[in-house]
């Protein structure tokens, strides 16, 4: 269970490995995008830091999260050492919030046990879009770099085993 008043955006730098040697891909839901945006860039900027090269980082738009699978699956094909899932599914009145979560959570998980290219779940699911904007680059920090820490850490782990 994740501890409410942590910072997603706290790390230790000697703890991660260099990311020069590896390839991104970040695939973006187009839904809620100051959310996704806000996410996309702390994710970007963390893999820079920790010294990926810019031409070294794929960006794809998918138009939501429930899309993230497929452009997800599509990634891996790109010779990338990990891949990045970023999405904002906000609960409402129906419960299409509840469908949605689980297909993402589920096919991204599927995903990551039957293709060897690591995904890395960063898709907020929130009661209001406060709390994603807290989570996405506010008072939270961003859960964009926690998610760019793992994929280092998931790539790293893919190059070794």
């Amino acid at each position: 269970m994740a501890t409410v008043n942590k910072n997603l955006s706290d790390y230790d730098k000697a703890t991660i490995p260099n990311a020069n040697k590896f390839r991104f891909g970040i695939v973006v839901s187009e839904w809620n995008d100051t959310v996704t945006e806000g996410l996309y860039e702390g994710a970007y900027n963390t893999l820079v830091e920790n010294g990926a090269s810019p031409n070294n980082i794929i960006r794809w738009d998918v138009p939501g999260s429930f899309e993230l699978i497929y452009g997800c699956k599509k990634m891996q094909e790109q010779m990338v050492n990990a891949v990045i899932a970023i999405g904002s599914v906000i609960q409402g009145e129906t419960k299409h919030f509840d469908f949605v979560c689980e297909a993402v959570s589920q096919g991204i998980k599927d995903l990551n046990v039957t293709r060897e290219t690591p995904i890395i779940f960063c898709v907020l699911t929130d009661n209001n879009m406060q709390q994603a904007i807290e989570r996405s680059g506010g008072k939270h920090g961003n859960k964009g770099t926690e998610a760019a820490i793992a994929a280092i850490k998931m790539a790293e782990l893919r190059k070794n085993s």
